[in-house]
């Protein structure tokens, strides 16, 4: 890896996540910076050089993690950078690797995974290619996703803006839920 000193960054809003991911890599020999948001995520860059950065895609209030890729790329180039999410969709995809970040990976995930893609910032042409189209409901439930994080994850605001009523959003996003 790159960086001697292994100093990682997580930005991660949920307090519980955060503190277990970080003890984990801490385990494996990471020093640990934990930021709930971007704001805070600037504080701490104004002291520490970190190397690593895993970011949660959807964080409370005004912080949003594409922002915060944005930021970090622009602090350093060379950081490795992983978005964390569990709302996974093509489009948030793109845009975060364009922002800067390494990988890209949906929840759950595990510091295996994480350090993995921390490794793994070289494109693969060997990756092999599938002949299945994506399916509709992919396509709808990726919609959904996007138009759920667009509101805010207001369901009303997202059910209007998909056209279809509320209840019928509310059932689909019940039968989806990740267990």
């Amino acid at each position: 890896m790159p960086n001697t000193e292994r100093l990682l960054l997580i930005i991660e809003d949920d307090d519980a996540f955060a503190r277990t991911l970080g003890r984990s890599f801490e385990r494996r020999g990471y020093k640990v910076l934990l930021a709930p948001g971007l704001d805070e995520a600037q504080e701490l860059l104004k002291d520490h050089h970190p190397g690593y950065a895993v970011v949660d895609l959807k964080l409370k209030g005004n912080s949003s993690g594409l922002a915060c890729v944005q930021m970090l790329h622009a602090h350093d180039p060379d950081m490795l950078i992983v978005v964390l999410t569990g709302f996974a969709s093509i489009g948030t995809a793109v845009e975060a690797i364009k922002l800067g970040a390494s990988q890209y990976l949906a929840k759950p995930s595990n510091t295996d995974d994480i350090e993995a893609a921390f490794g793994h910032v070289a494109g693969n042409t060997e990756l092999e290619l599938t002949n299945r189209s994506t399916s509709i409901k992919t396509l709808e439930w990726e919609r959904i996703h996007e138009v759920l994080a667009e509101t805010d994850f207001n369901i009303s605001e997202a059910a209007r803006r998909l056209g279809m009523h509320r209840r019928t959003l509310a059932r689909k996003l019940e039968k989806q839920r990740v267990k």
